[in-house]
C-alpha cells in the first residue's frame, strides 16, 4: 500500500512515543483499587458488543463516510489489553483486495475503539478533529480508501493509566448546551468518543424528573414555578444560588428536555459511556416549607441579587440531617430508574457549591455528608457520590478540618472528588491526595464561555502524570475537562483530551510542531513559528490567575474615571514588563483590570506570521478561525489600551484627546465586529436562533431569546441605576454583540465623559448607569435578528486592521525575517 503524505518524521516520532509510552505492563493505583467494585459492575452491565460496535461505526459513517468501509472494529475483553482499558491498531489480516477493511482497531468498549480510531486519524493521516465553531474537521490528508498508512506488524496498544475520562462542568449546561436540539448533542457525543471520554455528566431534562418527585410530596406544578430558572439559567436554581430568574419554565420545555435526555443517555450508554446523573442536593421549593412545616428548612443568603431581592435569591435548603432529605433523595434516584431504565451508579451532588453551611464543627459536616449519600443510596446501593471540589477553592470556610470531615462521611470508594482547577491551583497537592479519597485531575480552564485566547499548556501536559506517580498511595483515579462552556481554544482541549491515554509527561514543543500541521493539514514553517510563539505567551499562563476576561470592550469599567490610575508607560512597554515575567501590578484599584500575562508585542509577531502564511492558508476553515482569534486578540488588548489613554486625557482636561480617542475606540469596536462576521464560530445569531427555535410559540420566542440575551450581558438582577454585580460575566466577542450592545453602551460613557470636561463637572456616574441599564433592558427585550452564517474574507479583513491599527505599534517586525517589506 501506498505510505500516507503525512510528513515520515512525525510517523515515526508517533510510533516510537506509542511504544514507549505505553507498554504492556499494567500498573494500578490505591485509588483504582477502591473503586475497582464499581468498575467491575459497569463493565458487567455495559451494551452488548454488537450495539456497541454498531454505535461506533455510525460515528465513523457521520465523522468519515468516504472510509466507512475502510476500518473494522471489535470489542475485547480487559484481560487482552492487559488488565486495564485500551485500544489495539493493527493493520487488518483480511486486507487482501479492494473493497476489504484496512484497519483493525479494537477496543473495550465502543469509546475506546472511538478513541482508537482518533488516535490513528491523528497521528497517522494527520487529521484533526474539532468543534465546528472552531474550524471543524480537517480530514483532506486522510489518503483515500486502499491507501491508508500501514501500522507496525505487531499493532499498537495503547492502555488507558487511569479509568476515567470526565466531561462537562455543572454550568457547562446553560452556558453552552443551553438550547442544543438533538442534532448538536448527536455531534458532541461524536466529539466526545473520538476524544476517549467515558465520564460525562447527564444533566438535561432532570426538571421534569423533580416535576415529578415533588407531585409524591404534594406539590402542584405552580409550587415550581417559581423554583426553576429560566432555560439559560437553571444550572444555577439546580445548585440552589438562584430561583425564578428567567421563568418559569413552560411544560413544553420540560417535556421535550426530558425526551433529549432519553436520546443522549441512550447514545452514550450504547457508545459504553459511563453517564454522571444529578442527585438531590437539598435545595427545595418554597412551598416545601408550608408542606411540611417541622422540617428543617433553612433560607440561604443572598447569592449576587442587588438589595437582596428575594424574588430571585436565598433560596430554600433542606438540612441533610432531617429525615425529609433520605426521601426525596431516594425519590429522586428512582423516578430516575424509572424514567430511564438504567443508570451507571453514579451521580453528582453539589450541595455547597459557593453555599456555606450554616456551622462549621466537623462532626455536623460528617454528619451532613453522610446523609446526602444516604439518600443517594436509598435510591440505587450501588451509588458512588461524585462531587466537585470547586467549594474547597472558592470559600474560606473549607479548612482541613472541615474538609476531611465532609471526605471522610463517606465510605472510601463511594466518594470521588473532581480536583476541579487543578491545571492552576490543584488541591491533591495541598490536600494529602484529597486525605486519601479517589479524585479526578481536572483543567477548568474557561469561565462562562467568554472568548479568550489563554491556556496553560505545560500544566497540562504534566500535571496528570505528576499527581499520577506523585506516590505509590495516589488515589487520582480520572483526568478530566471541567471547562464552564466549550468552542473555544481547540490546541488546549486536543492536548489535554491526550492526557487520558499518556503515561509519560508529553514534551510540548515537538507536540505543538505537530498540532498546526494536524489542524491545516500541511507543514508550513513560518506558521509553526507563529504556534511556537503562542505557546510561550497566550498559552503559558503561570501567574496563577483566574482568566475571566474583562477586556473593557466586553467588560466595561463601571467607574468614575477621576479614579482610575494610569500605568507608566505605553502598550509596548508594559509587554517588556511581562516578559521579563515579573507579576503584572494592578492597573487601577478602581475597576477589575483585564487580565495581561504575556507580551503582546511577542504575540503581534505572532500575526504578522499568520499573515504572511495567509496565501498557502486560507482555504482552510481551520486557519481562518484562528486568524480571526488571533487578531482579535490583538485588537482586545490593544483596545485596553486605547481606552486608558482617553482616561488620562480625560484627567488631563484635553476634551479633543477624549473626543478624538473616543472616536478611534468606537470605530476598533465595529471593525473587530467586521473581524468577527467572517467567521460562523463568532457570531451572536446562532446563539439567539437556537433558542427561539426550541420554543412553541410566540411568548415562549420572546422568554427563551430574554434568557439567551440576558445571560451574555447583564446576567442577572439589576435595578434601575443599580447594575447586576454580575454583569459581563457571560461575554462574549460575537459579531453583532459589538455592534449592537458594547459599541453603544461606551458611547454612552464617553459622552458623560465630554460632558463633564465642556461642563466642568463632575462625572455623573449614576447619570451614565442609567442610560446604560436602560441601554441594556431595552436590548434585552429587542428581537432583531442577526446573521447565523459567516460573510467576509477573513485574511483581507484581517491585513486591512493589522495595517490600519497595528503596523506602526511595533518596533520591530518580522516581515524582514519573512523577506518581505510588508505583511499584506
Amino acid at each position: 500500500m501506498a505510505s500516507s503524505s503525512f510528513p515520515a518524521i512525525f510517523l515515526t516520532l508517533t510510533i516510537f512515543l506509542l511504544f514507549i509510552a505505553f507498554p504492556w505492563a499494567h500498573s494500578s493505583t490505591l485509588g483504582i483499587r477502591y473503586i475497582s467494585k464499581l468498575l467491575d459492575k459497569q463493565d458487567r452491565e455495559r451494551a452488548p458488543p454488537s450495539l456497541q460496535v454498531a454505535a461506533a461505526r455510525g460515528v465513523l459513517r457521520r465523522l468519515l463516510p468516504s472510509h466507512s468501509s475502510s476500518f473494522d472494529f471489535q470489542i475485547i475483553s480487559k484481560e487482552q489489553c492487559g488488565g486495564s482499558s485500551c485500544f489495539i491498531i493493527r493493520n487488518n489480516p483480511s486486507f487482501l483486495r479492494r473493497g476489504d477493511r484496512e484497519i483493525l482497531i479494537t477496543g473495550v468498549t465502543g469509546v475506546e475503539i472511538l478513541a482508537g480510531l482518533h488516535w490513528y486519524l491523528k497521528n497517522w493521516c494527520g487529521s484533526h478533529i474539532s468543534w465546528e465553531k472552531t474550524g471543524g474537521v480537517q480530514l483532506f490528508s486522510v489518503p483515500k480508501s486502499e491507501f491508508l498508512p500501514r501500522v507496525n506488524d505487531d499493532g499498537v496498544l495503547v492502555q488507558r493509566p487511569i479509568p476515567w475520562s470526565y466531561y462537562q462542568n455543572a454550568v457547562t449546561s446553560s452556558y453552552t448546551f443551553a438550547w442544543w436540539d438533538w442534532e448538536r448533542w448527536e455531534k458532541e457525543i461524536d466529539w466526545m468518543a473520538l476524544q476517549g471520554i467515558n465520564l460525562p455528566l447527564a444533566f438535561t431534562g432532570q426538571e421534569a424528573i423533580w416535576q415529578k418527585v415533588f407531585q409524591k410530596f404534594n406539590l402542584s406544578s405552580s409550587d415550581l414555578d417559581d423554583f426553576f430558572g429560566g432555560p439559560a439559567f437553571l444550572a444555577w436554581s439546580r445548585m440552589g444560588n438562584l430561583h425564578g430568574w428567567g421563568g418559569p419554565v413552560p411544560q413544553s420545555w420540560l417535556d421535550q428536555q426530558l425526551l433529549l435526555q432519553k436520546k443522549i443517555l441512550q447514545r452514550m450508554y450504547e457508545l459504553g459511556m459511563t453517564p454522571v446523573l444529578p442527585a438531590f442536593s437539598g435545595n427545595v421549593p418554597a412551598a416545601l416549607k408550608t408542606r411540611f412545616p417541622s422540617a428543617k428548612i433553612t433560607r440561604l443568603a443572598n447569592w449576587f441579587t442587588v438589595d437582596s431581592d428575594t424574588r430571585w435569591c436565598c433560596t430554600y435548603l433542606l438540612d441533610a440531617t432531617d429525615p425529609l432529605f433520605v426521601e426525596i433523595g431516594r425519590a429522586f434516584i428512582q423516578q430516575q430508574l424509572e424514567e430511564y431504565g438504567r443508570t451507571s451508579h453514579i451521580y453528582n451532588c453539589d450541595t455547597f457549591d459557593e453555599n456555606t453551611p450554616p456551622v462549621d464543627d466537623p462532626h455536623f459536616i460528617s454528619s451532613l455528608g453522610a446523609a446526602i449519600f444516604q439518600g443517594m443510596q436509598s435510591g440505587d446501593s450501588n451509588a458512588v457520590w461524585l462531587m466537585q471540589g470547586w467549594l474547597f477553592l472558592y470559600d474560606p470556610f473549607w479548612r482541613p478540618p472541615q474538609m476531611k470531615a465532609l471526605l471522610h462521611s463517606v465510605p472510601l470508594g463511594k466518594l470521588v472528588v473532581l480536583d476541579l482547577f487543578a491545571e492552576v491551583k490543584p488541591l491533591w497537592i495541598s490536600s494529602e491526595q484529597f486525605y486519601g479519597v479517589p479524585y479526578i485531575w481536572c483543567m477548568l480552564h474557561n469561565f462562562a464561555g467568554n472568548i479568550e485566547m489563554y491556556g496553560v499548556l505545560d500544566a497540562i501536559a504534566s500535571g496528570p502524570i505528576d499527581a499520577r506517580t506523585s506516590n505509590e498511595n495516589s488515589t487520582m483515579v480520572g483526568v478530566g475537562m471541567a471547562m464552564e462552556g466549550i468552542e473555544q481554544n481547540p490546541v488546549v482541549y486536543d492536548l489535554m483530551s491526550e492526557m487520558a491515554f499518556h503515561r509519560n509527561k508529553v514534551y510540548v514543543k515537538d507536540w505543538i510542531d505537530l498540532y498546526s500541521v494536524r489542524r491545516y493539514g500541511r507543514s508550513v514553517p513560518l506558521i509553526q513559528d507563529a504556534w511556537n510563539i503562542l505557546y510561550h505567551t497566550v498559552y503559558n499562563c503561570t501567574d496563577g490567575a483566574y482568566d475571566k476576561n474583562r477586556d473593557v470592550i466586553v467588560a466595561f469599567p463601571d467607574v468614575d474615571p477621576s479614579f482610575i490610575s494610569i500605568p507608566q508607560g505605553k502598550f509596548s512597554q508594559h509587554e517588556k514588563q511581562v516578559s521579563r515575567g515579573s507579576v503584572i501590578q494592578e492597573i487601577t484599584e478602581s475597576f477589575e483590570q483585564p487580565h495581561l500575562w504575556y507580551s503582546t508585542s511577542e504575540v503581534m509577531r505572532a500575526l504578522e506570521l499568520f499573515l504572511v502564511c495567509g496565501g498557502e492558508l486560507s482555504k482552510s476553515n481551520s486557519y481562518r478561525y484562528d486568524l480571526v482569534d488571533l487578531t482579535r486578540q490583538v485588537l482586545a488588548k490593544y483596545a485596553n489600551q486605547l481606552f486608558l489613554e482617553i482616561i488620562e486625557a480625560y484627567q488631563s482636561n484635553d476634551v479633543k484627546g477624549v473626543t478624538r480617542r473616543s472616536q478611534k475606540f468606537l470605530e476598533l469596536v465595529e471593525d473587530i465586529d467586521t473581524l468577527l462576521a467572517c467567521h460562523d464560530g463568532f457570531l451572536l445569531g446562532p446563539w439567539l436562533e437556537s433558542a427561539k427555535k426550541l420554543a412553541q410559540n410566540e411568548e415562549e420566542k420572546k422568554q427563551f431569546e430574554w434568557n439567551a440575551r440576558t445571560q451574555v450581558t447583564m446576567w442577572f438582577d439589576n435595578s434601575d441605576d443599580e447594575p447586576s454585580l454580575l454583569r459581563d460575566y457571560g461575554n462574549k466577542y460575537w459579531s453583532g454583540l459589538l455592534r449592537d450592545y458594547y459599541r453603544p453602551r461606551a458611547e454612552i460613557y464617553f459622552k458623560f465623559l465630554i460632558k463633564s470636561l465642556e461642563e466642568g463637572d463632575d462625572f455623573q456616574l449614576k447619570g451614565w448607569r442609567r442610560e446604560w441599564i436602560k441601554l441594556t433592558n431595552d436590548w434585552q427585550r429587542s428581537r432583531n435578528a442577526f446573521p447565523i452564517k459567516g460573510a467576509g474574507n477573513a485574511l483581507n479583513i484581517s491585513k486591512w486592521l493589522y495595517n490600519k491599527y497595528l503596523q506602526n505599534v511595533e518596533v520591530q517586525s518580522l516581515n524582514e525575517a519573512a523577506g518581505t517589506n510588508h505583511v499584506m
